[in-house]
């Protein structure tokens, strides 16, 4: 009860001090919750100096969010290596999107099945913020294998899963994530110019899958396609990465149609249905 009333009066206290902005949004609570994504973008944590200068909050209003934050567990405080980090309960509170969705928990076994079949790492990854961030994997058993952690982000434009978010997207959609993220160069391969990735979505609408040949990191190759609501809208990304040293061209054409064939099945166990 203590610990209750602690956050109560904290959070009335800032409510107080600040106003609601034209949008409606409570302006102690968009600050909490960009320290709440600030910290978790950055796992090994921040300090309350760099926190309050990335955000361009004064340092007494940052540590009177972040103790708020600690006391429900949100994040934690290492004194040690004077740094904030994310807490349990954030974790507790982001689960809640997988169980409600129950995509993880059906896609697994077919992740399993698909990464024995292709002996490559297997992912999941949905949409979120004009980017695309992974919510599972299954690692590959060999010794050289690609891991990515479930909640990175990645760009649309130069990943698979991305890249397969976007050939379900229109033309203006694609556009308008080109005009707020930009293509950015990651690699020398990177695609880079909007003329050059539209052609390349053409043809990953026809073949049914995208590629990802050592665009987001060199030597990595991956291929990705789409799991498909009951409206027949894209869900997820279902992709398949490894070494470019064992995933040829031709092997990531093969990958491909191999991971179609597994997303229709994890698409009908979720009670989606395929576009016509």
């Amino acid at each position: 009860m203590e610990k209750s009333g602690t956050m109560q009066s904290t959070l009335q206290a800032d409510l107080v001090k600040t106003s609601v902005s034209r949008t409606g949004q409570v302006q102690s609570l968009t600050r909490a919750l960009s320290i709440l994504n600030l910290i978790a973008e950055n796992p090994p944590g921040l300090s309350l100096t760099v926190i309050a200068k990335s955000l361009k909050l004064a340092p007494s209003t940052t540590h009177r969010l972040l103790t708020t934050l600690q006391e429900e567990r949100y994040v934690q405080y290492d004194r040690d290596a004077s740094r904030w980090q994310i807490a349990m309960q954030a974790f507790v509170t982001g689960n809640g999107f997988l169980t409600s969705r129950d995509l993880a928990t059906v896609a697994r076994p077919y992740m399993r099945r698909l990464m024995e079949i292709s002996g490559e790492t297997v992912n999941l990854a949905v949409a979120d913020q004009d980017n695309a961030i992974y919510l599972a994997q299954v690692e590959s058993r060999e010794m050289m294998r690609v891991f990515s952690k479930p909640g990175n982000r990645v760009p649309m434009h130069c990943s698979g899963v991305g890249k397969a978010m976007l050939m379900a997207m229109s033309d203006k959609e694609v556009q308008h994530i080109i005009d707020t993220q930009g293509l950015v160069r990651l690699t020398d391969k990177t695609i880079v110019e909007p003329k050059a990735l539209f052609q390349e979505l053409t043809e990953c609408r026809v073949q049914g899958f995208a590629l990802d040949d050592e665009e987001h990191a060199i030597g990595l190759r991956c291929v990705a396609t789409l799991i498909y609501d009951e409206h027949a809208e894209p869900l997820a990304s279902l992709s398949i990465s490894g070494p470019a040293a064992r995933i040829s061209r031709e092997r990531l054409m093969e990958l491909g149609m191999t991971a179609l064939g597994i997303a229709a099945e994890v698409t009908a166990a979720l009670g989606g249905r395929l576009p016509t």
